[in-house]
């Protein structure tokens, strides 16, 4: 799971700030030169660098084979931090200058298990463009860039725990502290935003730290990973269950294109994207090869392991669902089921087998077709559960704290299913009344977008703008503006991108946003946000 994904007053959340950190200047009321900050002592790490880095210089992305010019002038902190005798944490804080700051911080999160802080530092530069002070790490451990590789835990349960939570509390801590000693005052406001595993650790922050941040995004969250994960082992096996499951590649737009001829133009408009998945009633067994084999059908091999991906890992036991399916309609986009799904390397096959076989069995050699889906899953839910897992409904703390909080998530999204999202969400309003949860938490479902961004439909949501007024104003948000560029990642780090191709609101969940039949459609100032079509009228 990669990349990372935008809040009214309250109080700062310094906790037990005076308890974690010494300052070495003679007045903590004076703003320090950026150089001074090498002597602000940590009680549980070191700041080893911090340098001026001037507008334009290239800054180098550890981790990622890209450097980036620096948005405006800033102090770049580099930070290790180490809450235990197992624990390395790199940590940077980018703190723009004191006539360019907002007076806020925005702590950014990584994505797969980490392991470098390139990722968070793309977030980053876009916060420095928006005048925030901001901080990212690396969970904990270093891992070479593209590896998907969970070798660090084996032995170490603190590096464990810091991936799993504790890197980017102590992050957000220190931020705060050096933000304090540059400027002479702490933020008036903290935020957070994360995608995929960085949705995970947004809700991992709201769950366990609900004072670390005032308002919080969590887009794709990967906030189940144990049962996320067995969905992925769910899918490896249905497509390996025979030489003739696996589905190719070709057949993946041949899948798409029949979801499309249903679906496409149910909204009235045909443009590759279909507007509400889940009133979408496609019976893939219309695909079903008459005899033997063909380009434009599948096998009976290959429709049962579609079936499986579709419904989602199922309990052998009990018959019921042990986590939400993928939706239809996104089969064949480039990067999308092949890269996560289908392929012999399939990213969801490496994460699965990493995390159970490395970081839950300690074992590198695990075969996942030993994986059981009632004994293990359950082992795993009792002892790693309660460590990795951030889907606890009950938000309580945070929202006592004022906190907002907006979950984002993209229909066609190969990695974290939508569904999985929608049933958090709906977790939380049956946890804690609907009444409550509107009080502080939207979802917002994006049709045609893939796993935090890129696809046919918008991707690039301006979720920090309406957490902003939100959380400033007290104006919840009904929609978020969205638009689809050329390059989702010129706009994720803050680049330039140019004019957008299309633009669209996203409406809170469960409205959807409709074309007025007029105008075009690829305009957002013609939709309007509806109660979505019943499902039964599509039968």
């Amino acid at each position: 799971m990669h990349r990372t994904m935008n809040i009214r007053a309250c109080r700062p959340a310094l906790v037990g700030l005076a308890a974690l950190f010494a300052l070495s200047f003679a007045s903590a009321a004076q703003a320090s030169p950026c150089e001074d900050l090498t002597n602000f002592v940590l009680k549980d790490g070191k700041i080893t660098a911090a340098t001026v880095v001037a507008k334009d210089a290239a800054v180098p992305l550890p981790g990622l084979p890209l450097s980036l010019p620096a948005p405006a002038g800033f102090c770049r902190v580099q930070v290790t931090l180490t809450p235990t005798p197992d624990s390395s944490i790199l940590a940077e804080v980018w703190l723009p200058d004191a006539s360019a700051w907002n007076e806020k911080f925005l702590g950014s999160g990584n994505g797969g298990f980490g392991g470098s802080i390139g990722g968070p530092m793309l977030d980053m530069r876009m916060a420095l463009t928006r005048g925030y002070a901001a901080a990212g790490d690396d969970l904990g451990h270093e891992t070479p860039f593209p590896k998907i590789d969970a070798s660090w835990a084996i032995g170490h349960p603190e590096k464990v725990k810091d991936f799993a939570y504790r890197a980017d509390h102590v992050t957000a801590v220190a931020a705060k502290a050096i933000i304090a000693a540059y400027y002479g005052k702490p933020p008036k406001l903290s935020y957070f935003r994360g995608c995929s595993n960085g949705g995970h650790e947004a809700m991992m922050e709201a769950i366990r730290y609900p004072e670390d941040y005032d308002g919080i995004i969590a887009g794709a969250p990967a906030n189940s990973w144990t049962h996320l994960m067995a969905n992925f082992l769910w899918n490896e096996q249905a497509l390996t269950a025979t030489p003739e499951s696996r589905i190719p590649d070709a057949k993946l737009t041949v899948i798409q294109n029949a979801v499309l001829a249903q679906c496409d133009e149910r909204d009235g408009v045909k443009d590759n994207i279909i507007n509400e998945p889940a009133a979408c009633r496609f019976d893939p067994k219309v695909l079903l090869c008459k005899s033997g084999d063909g380009p434009d059908c599948l096998t009976r091999a290959q429709l049962d392991a579609l079936l499986k991906i579709y419904s989602g890992p199922i309990d052998p036991k009990t018959h019921k669902s042990l986590y939400p399916g993928f939706p239809a309609g996104g089969e064949g986009l480039a990067k999308n089921w092949t890269q996560w799904i289908t392929s012999p390397q399939a990213s969801q096959a490496q994460f699965a087998n990493q995390f159970y076989g490395t970081i839950v069995k300690g074992d590198p050699n695990w075969d996942y077709r030993t994986f059981d889906f009632a004994k293990d899953l359950a082992q795993a839910d009792a002892q790693i559960g309660p460590i990795i897992n951030s889907n606890d409904p009950d938000l309580s703390a945070f929202a006592a704290h004022g906190g907002k909080l907006i979950l984002f998530q993209g229909w066609d999204d190969a990695a974290v299913t939508a569904y999985g999202t929608i049933q958090y969400y709906e977790n939380i309003e049956k946890t804690m009344g609907k009444a409550k949860a509107e009080g502080f938490v939207r979802l917002f479902v994006a049709p045609g977008m893939m796993h935090c961004g890129d696809g046919p439909g918008p991707s690039s949501l301006d979720c920090i703008g309406a957490l902003e007024q939100w959380r400033e104003q007290g104006v919840a948000p009904a929609q978020v503006a969205a638009a689809r560029y050329g390059n989702a990642m010129l706009v994720l780090a803050g680049l330039p991108a140019g004019e957008p191709l299309s633009t669209r609101p996203i409406c809170a969940y469960p409205q959807v946003a409709h074309w007025t039949g007029t105008g075009s459609p690829d305009q957002a100032a013609n939709y309007v946000c509806q109660a979505p079509t019943p499902v039964h009228e599509t039968r």
